[in-house]
C-alpha cells in the first residue's frame, strides 16, 4: 500500500503544481502514465483480495486485467479504475493533438477507440476523483 500511496504523491504534485505551472501536454501525459504506474501496483491488491476466485495461472497483464473485470463486475468503483486503466495503457500508442499548449485551456486530443477524448484541466480533475474513490476502496 505505501508504493500505491507514493505514486499518488508523485501524481498529485503533477496535477496540482507542475501543471498548474506549466500548462504542457507532456505533463498530462506524464501525470497519465503516472496514474497507469499507481493502478498497475493496485491490481496485486485487488488480486489479494479476491481470494479464491482468482485464477493464479493467468500471467499476461490482458488476462488479468479480464479476469479481474469478472471478478469485481458489480463493484463499479473498481470497474470505472479498470476501464481508466485500460485507457492509460493504450495512452502511449495513440495519436495525439496538443491545443493550448502554455494557457489556461490547454487541452490534449485523443484518439481512442474510434472517438476523440479531450483530456484537458476538468477532465484530469474528473480522473483525480475516480482515483480518489478506488484508493479509499482498497484501504
Amino acid at each position: 500500500m505505501d508504493d500505491i500511496i507514493k505514486e499518488k504523491i508523485s501524481a498529485d504534485h503533477l496535477l496540482y503544481v507542475s501543471l498548474k505551472y506549466t500548462k504542457t501536454c507532456d505533463v498530462i501525459v506524464n501525470l497519465l502514465l503516472r496514474w497507469k504506474i499507481m493502478i498497475d501496483k493496485s491490481l496485486e491488491a485487488l488480486i489479494k483480495k479476491a481470494g479464491k476466485k482468482w485464477n493464479p495461472t493467468l500471467i499476461a497483464p490482458r488476462a488479468r486485467l479480464i479476469q479481474l473485470k469478472k471478478i469485481y463486475a458489480k463493484d463499479l468503483v473498481v470497474m470505472e479504475t479498470l476501464e481508466l486503466y485500460e485507457f492509460f495503457r493504450e495512452l502511449e500508442k495513440l495519436d495525439k493533438t496538443r491545443e493550448n499548449e502554455f494557457r489556461k485551456g490547454v487541452n490534449l486530443k485523443v484518439n481512442y477507440n474510434g472517438e476523440i477524448v479531450n483530456i484537458n484541466l476538468e477532465k484530469l480533475a474528473e480522473y483525480s476523483k475516480i482515483l480518489e474513490r478506488f484508493i479509499s476502496y482498497l484501504k
